[in-house]
């Protein structure tokens, strides 16, 4: 088949503004003195969620695989994959910059992370640089890892290595659909037995494993709700290996890795139950847990203290016969993400108070119905609120770097640099 043309990843343009500066420039100053909108991280909130997804998958008895797509820096994926409670080795990203900057953060180098899957079915057009980068990573000691859903993906890998001699082979999951509707093929479709024997024939590549993620285990209003879903996917991904073991005309040499999860059924991953007969290993994967959100507190998983993140924002004007304000924080700071409780966010303090509209780039702030404040407290021109966002992850993605603090003191401690762009 023919290849598309080959895209590059811009990665001086991409890994963000040079750290020291901002440390120069922030490091010590207090919350009321920065610009808002801005995104703020508690250091000590992150590092203790990292430790308890230890703890909660080390007894369990799975693997685990962090995923960084919601922080997108060094700094977190290091508290992900080292705490008190153990150390993992693997990770997921979900964009270009995320894999070349988790690459070249150190933690390779340090054998801290030694294990990268792409977290997308391959992109034909960035199959150079993903070579790139893997031959890049092997030569430390790490590998990595795509993930496969179309049979015309196989025939794009075997295209590329036959105009490429001497590239990678490549280590594969495929993507299984458990019922979410996005990514993946249902186990048991035709569609799953052709892209089967295209990549158990292949020589360009190794299955490596199966592949699930059910996003719609979000709407869980409960842990045991969240279980559920954890139970389907590994279902299906149980389903999709022994489909591959029956067509393949010897095991694999090492067990097929059976990877499933989100932070939801991640938190409930002890109230999931599991088929008598296992034809793999199991890997959990989850992403958002480090920060957390409006939409995991609706799951009951977690408490409000357990959210490490808000946007810092200011009050501009306030229109007391309609019981509102304005802050300077809009779509373009929490994004258009909504979630069970209503609204874009919530005020910490004074309480009563949510982000219930947003233009481009101002927020209305609305009295929420379900705050125990009523009526809610005073709000006045120029004063500073923390709002807790709908959806951490698109949230965070809106700011170029993230003030950090760790615990109640109000000063900022470090400034990360996420990995933006495409």
């Amino acid at each position: 088949m023919s290849l598309p043309t080959q895209t590059s990843t811009p990665l001086p343009y991409v890994l963000g503004p040079p750290v020291d500066e901002l440390r120069k420039a922030f490091v010590g100053k207090r919350l009321d003195e920065l610009r808002s909108p801005a995104f703020i991280i508690d250091r000590s909130i992150v590092a203790r969620n990292c430790e308890r997804m230890h703890e909660r998958t080390e007894k369990a008895g799975m693997a685990f695989r962090a995923h960084v797509k919601t922080h997108k820096t060094a700094e977190v994926t290091r508290l992900q994959l080292v705490s008190p409670a153990g150390k993992w080795h693997a990770i997921v990203c979900s964009t270009m910059p995320e894999l070349w900057g988790a690459a070249r953060s150190g933690l390779v180098d340090e054998g801290v992370l030694n294990d990268i899957l792409y977290g997308l079915p391959v992109p034909l057009d960035k199959l150079a640089d993903l070579s790139s980068l893997s031959s890049e990573i092997a030569s430390k000691g790490a590998t990595f890892r795509i993930l496969l859903d179309n049979p015309a993906q196989v025939r794009g890998l075997e295209a590329f290595a036959a105009s490429h001699p001497g590239a990678v082979k490549w280590s594969a999951f495929i993507k299984v659909d458990g019922g979410g509707d996005r990514a993946g093929l249902p186990p048991r479709s035709e569609g799953m037995r052709e892209l089967l024997k295209l990549a158990l024939e292949s020589a360009v590549l190794d299955v490596y494993g199966f592949y699930c993620h059910n996003g719609k285990s979000y709407t869980s209003p409960t842990p045991t709700v969240a279980g559920t879903f954890l139970t389907g996917e590994l279902a299906a991904v149980n389903d999709a290996a022994s489909i591959a073991l029956s067509l393949s005309p010897s095991p694999p040499p090492k067990p097929y890795v059976l990877a499933i999860g989100s932070t939801p059924a991640a938190h409930a991953v002890l109230e999931s139950t599991r088929p008598k007969t296992l034809n793999g290993t199991v890997e959990l994967h989850a992403g958002n847990y480090p920060i957390l959100d409006l939409q995991q507190l609706a799951t009951r998983a977690v408490e409000m203290q357990d959210v490490a993140a808000c946007v810092l924002t200011r009050v501009i004007s306030v229109y007391p016969e309609r019981k509102e304000a304005m802050c300077d924080a809009g779509a373009v700071a929490f994004s258009r993400d909504t979630g069970p409780s209503g609204g874009f966010g919530n005020v910490l303090s004074p309480p009563g108070w949510k982000v219930g509209r947003t233009s481009q780039e101002h927020g209305l702030l609305v009295h929420d119905p379900t705050a125990s404040s009523s009526p809610p407290g005073e709000l006045a021109l120029g004063q500073t609120l923390k709002v807790v966002p709908q959806h951490a992850c698109l949230t965070a993605a809106q700011f170029g770097w993230y003030y950090v603090v760790d615990g109640e003191d109000e000063v900022v401690k470090d400034v990360w640099v996420p990995w933006n762009g495409w």
